[in-house]
Order: C-alpha cells, then structure tokens, then sequence
C-alpha cells in the first residue's frame, strides 16, 4: 500500500532527455522565461546536456506530461487499493447488506472519500501538502512529525499529486544543489462509508433508560460502555453517578452552547477544602468520540476504584479534586451523530452564510493567530480570541470558581496518533517554565499506558506535532497552552489511538482499553503530582 516517488534533478533528466555527448559549443536566443532556467544550470561546452536540448523539455506540453507520467504509478497504486478494500467489503460488512433507512446518518456522503497518509522529512514537501491541500480544500485528518493524513476523492489525489509533482520540478530546475524530494503516499482508510458505519450503536439509544433497568451501578456502567454515547445519554449517567456518590461527586453548570445545549462537568470532590485539581477535558474535536468516551471512563474507574477500597485512590481523594468536562462541544458532538460523523468544530453561525462552526482549539486567548481558513474550513479559528462560545464560558466558568479551583494539572484527550503532547503549541523557540519536569512526566505517562495496554505512545513538544514554526497559524490558541500558560503547573494533549488504520473512527470494541489507557495516564499524573511515585 505504500508508494514512494523521488524527483531529484538527475532523476528528472533521466525522464526527460536523451544522454547524448555534446559535440560543440553555439549561441541560442531563448526566450527570457526559458534563458534564466538554463543559466541557472550552469552548463557549458562540452557537458552532456546542450542548452537546446534543455529548452525543448521546458515547453508547457511536456512540463505537463512529465508531471503526469511522475504520478501515474501513485494514482494506480493508491485506487487499485481503494477498490481491493471495498471490493472485500461488500462481501463481509454490514454497511453493504443494510437498508438505507437503517443507517444511522447518510453514509452516501462518504461514498467518492478516502483516506490516505503522505509521509515525508523534506520540510518542502510537509509545507506544499498543507498548502496545496488548503487550495484544495481537503480534510486534513491529523498530521505530527513525518506524516500528514488527508481525506481526498479521486479528483483531489490526481490534482494534488500534479501540484506537487509540478512545484518540485519547478524547484529542481532552479538549482543544482536542489536537495532530493522524496515522498511516499500510502491508503489508509479506502472504505470510508463501512468503517463510519461500524463507530455508531447497534441500536439507537438516546437516553439511559432506553438500555434497561439494571440491579447495581456497576451492570449499568458496564452497559453505557458498550457503545459510544450521545449527549443526553452521557448527561443522564452523570445523574447517576451524583446519586450512588453523592458525596464525592456533584455535577457543574458551565453555560449554554449556541444551539441552547448544557456545558456540564463533573466535580469530584476529594476529603478536605483547598485541595490540588486536576481537570479533564474530552470533545473538544466532535469526531474524536474516543476522548468522550475515555473521559467518562476515568471518571468510572475512579470512583469504582476508590469505592471498592484501592489504596492509590483513596490517597487522591484525600489530596485531590478533580475536574472532568467530557464533552467540551456538545452540539458539535451531537452534530457528529445525528449529520456527519466526521464535523469537527463547534456549531455557531460565522460572518459567512451558511459557513458553520469555530474549531475551539484555536480560539483561546494565548498567542492566538487568525487561521488561514475562511468559515468553511476545519481550522478556523474565529476572528478574534474567545469567539468560540465553549471556549469563552469555560475561561468564565475557570475565573468564576478559581478560589475553589487550584489547578495544578490538566489533560486535554485528542484523537488520533498515540502521542504525548506538551507546552508549547504556538513555538518551539519558547521553551516551557518547567521543561524537564513536564518531558519527565510526558514519559511517565507514555510508559504507564504501555505497562497497562503495550501501546506505545510517543512523547513530542506540541510545537513539533503541529509543525508550528513552519505554519504559525496551527499552534495558535490552542487549549493546551492557554491552562498551562494560566491556570495549570502541569499540562498535556494525549492524542488517542490508533495510529492511522482507522483515524478518527474507531469501533466500540476500542472504548475498554483506550479508556485503560487514558486511566494508566490519570494515575500517573496524580501520582506525580502528590509525589507518590518512585
């Protein structure tokens, strides 16, 4: 499934002129646009290219079909895999075999999409894929060190690849000394449509009471982690856990979301007043489904721990308070159950008609930068800080409560990538109050989820994960340095499994061990924090 394509000067000559001796030495009047091409070569008498042999290459026609020819075996590569996966998905999976008016949301909108992963150390190349993707107007799923994933349909991998391929020639013919550019394009996802399908219940529940009467908390909790949740199903088991801890657990109003829905979280009180805090948060991205669910699962573990007498959580709850917001974009979320599986931002209106949605994590207040993207885009990042609704009621929530609220650490659950993240996201030139401490505990973490499932989980600046020092506007605003700038000792984004096979949808047999995961971390975390380890 992996394509790799190398173009360096030498490489492109070999395609495009015969290896001929020059006999002899001549003038050639070329034109101006042609003439700065071959000076820059530097060739002279003697050599084995001649300067009228390099002319005739440059003319647009065959600029054009070198190009095409460079990415033909990319193109075949890549759809003669798209076409093996669906081929042996019709003949094994449900999507195939259901009734439209079975499926959960129109799956027909991702009939023509597919997913592919271009891997690359050039930083050329990593900054023409995310520009020629943006003219584009692809979905950038996820891109970190070496790689960028990106949605596409067939029209958008042949131009994208042309654009490419058309700039490093462009490059190579400029300089001599030109480095190598090397890429490899590989299929990721190539039956988009099943592996949506496959992340929604097998039945449509939109209310606890609608998965039944159950004896003890336990067998209810149990039944809630079968299945992704929506909004209401999530709030609703909120309810019940604040009824079989009341003590310990009470459940927070944070404000209203654009569309009228309730920002809630859930307060964990720990045995004494003015105790350390250590806050939560999941969806912010409303197709990262497993950072709700693995939320709601420390907060199960927590209290399931602590009630059947562990001694480590019985230390926390004597220490710590914990804040944990599992769905900071709930109509967002409930957007992605009910419309389109992969929405990413929230849902306000922008000043661009029929243009919805802010991507919140671009829209706190720390070194914020206007994005490139205009309304329509995944990224953008409103027109000034806070303009996000959920962003700017959580920073009120933080300041109204900040006496009560002693924030020394703070989790921020992403997906996809298996990564560690910390401060800072906006530069790597800046360097964190408390570097070493916070590389110390980025891989304590990873290897606590490696100890609890045998993932492995990189450890990498958050700068370095969104190529920050090369697009500025990717590093701007984002939550991560926002607490950790202003309310947090300690600050880190997990980005969740996988690794690319399925993105951002992974199917419910995932939501045990991911959450085992985000558990391993919180555990860690805490630990490190009231100094219990080692």
């Amino acid at each position: 499934m992996l394509y790799k394509t190398t173009l360096s000067l030498a490489h492109t000559s070999v395609i495009l002129l015969s290896l001929i001796s020059a006999i002899s030495c001549f003038e050639l009047h070329l034109p101006q646009k042609v003439s700065h091409i071959v000076d820059s070569l530097q060739y002279t008498c003697g050599q084995f290219l001649q300067k009228q042999q390099i002319f005739a290459l440059y003319t647009k026609q065959n600029v054009s079909e070198i190009v095409n020819q460079n990415i033909k075996g990319i193109e075949e590569n890549v759809l003669f895999q798209l076409l093996e996966e669906r081929l042996l998905s019709e003949s094994q999976h449900d999507y195939y075999a259901a009734n439209s008016q079975n499926w959960p949301i129109n799956l027909d909108q991702y009939s023509e999409s597919f997913v592919i992963r271009i891997t690359s150390e050039d930083e050329f190349i990593k900054y023409l894929i995310y520009k020629e993707a943006k003219a584009l107007q692809i979905s950038i799923w996820e891109q970190s060190v070496g790689f960028i994933d990106l949605k596409v349909d067939h029209d958008q991998l042949h131009q994208l690849l042309y654009n490419m391929e058309s700039r490093i020639l462009e490059r190579t013919t400029r300089s001599v000394d030109s480095p190598v550019s090397e890429y490899e394009v590989q299929l990721m996802i190539g039956d988009l449509p099943q592996r949506v399908y496959e992340t929604y219940p097998s039945t449509k529940v939109t209310s606890l009471q609608a998965l039944g009467e159950f004896s003890t908390f336990q067998n209810l909790s149990n039944a809630f982690f079968e299945d992704f949740r929506t909004l209401e199903t999530i709030y609703d088991w909120f309810e019940e856990i604040q009824a079989e801890f009341p003590k310990l657990v009470s459940i927070n109003w944070i404000g209203q979301t654009y569309e009228g829905r309730d920002l809630k979280a859930l307060h964990i009180r720990g045995k004494h007043s003015n105790n350390k805090t250590v806050v939560v948060t999941g969806g912010m991205h409303a197709r990262e489904w497993i950072s709700v669910s693995s939320a709601c699962y420390a907060v199960h573990k927590l209290l399931q721990n602590y009630a059947e007498g562990h001694h480590k959580e019985a230390k926390y709850l004597d220490k710590l308070d914990f804040l944990f917001v599992p769905v900071l974009n709930p109509d967002g979320y409930e957007y992605s159950f009910n419309e389109d599986r992969l929405w990413r931002k929230n849902r306000q209106e922008t000043y661009m008609p029929r243009c919805f949605g802010i991507d919140i994590d671009h829209s706190f207040d720390y070194h914020f930068v206007k994005s490139e993207d205009l309304p329509c885009g995944e990224e953008y990042s409103g027109e000034s800080p806070f303009e996000s609704i959920e962003s700017e009621i959580w920073n009120n929530f933080l300041n109204r409560t900040k006496e009560e609220h002693k924030i020394y650490g703070y989790i921020d659950l992403h997906s996809y990538s298996q990564t560690v993240l910390y401060p800072y996201a906006y530069s790597c030139e800046i360097l964190p109050r408390d570097e070493e401490n916070l590389i110390e505990l980025g891989f304590g973490i990873a290897r606590a989820i490696r100890k609890s499932t045998g993932k492995k989980y990189r450890v990498l600046k958050a700068c370095e994960d969104r190529d920050a020092d090369l697009l500025p506007d990717l590093g701007g605003g984002t939550a991560l340095d926002y607490m950790y700038h202003n309310r947090a000792y300690w600050a880190f984004q997990i980005k969740l499994r996988d690794s690319g096979n399925h993105g951002f949808l992974l199917p419910k047999k995932f939501i045990y061990p991911v959450g085992t995961e985000v558990y391993a971390s919180i555990q860690y975390f805490c630990s490190f924090v009231l100094n219990l380890e080692g």
